[in-house]
């Protein structure tokens, strides 16, 4: 098994960035599928990227495209998400995701481990 943590989170103005980071204990990072998912008050579980095995392919929702980048160090045994042009629809608890699952997917119940969640807080 693989115990995800993620970090990274914090308030910012519309515009913004932050850096997001998923640190892995147990089993190694490399092992797993990798996705951040995210989740807004009173909202269901979103997909927001994805990642494969090694890095090659990646996957973004439609309404992050373009802003937001996926990455994996797998020898650092940790998987980032860099969020640019932040805006206030962003805000949610930001959660990293690991599946035994041959490729990336978009649905919650694909993941097998799941870190704490990190707020992310966008103001306008």
């Amino acid at each position: 098994q693989v115990q995800p943590v993620e970090s990274g989170g914090g308030s910012v103005q519309a515009g913004g960035s932050l850096r997001l980071s998923c640190a892995a204990s147990g089993r190694t990072l490399g092992g797993y599928i990798m996705a951040w998912f995210r989740q807004a008050p009173g909202k269901e579980r979103e997909f927001v990227a994805g990642i494969n095995y090694t890095g090659r392919y990646t996957y973004y929702a439609d309404s992050v495209k373009g802003r937001f980048t996926i990455a994996r160090d797998n020898a650092g045994n940790t998987l980032y998400l860099q969020l640019n042009s932040l805006k206030p629809e962003d805000t949610a608890v930001y959660y990293c995701a690991a599946s035994r699952r041959g490729s990336v997917e978009s649905v919650p119940s694909a993941y097998d481990y799941w870190g704490q969640g990190t707020q992310v807080t966008v103001s306008s």
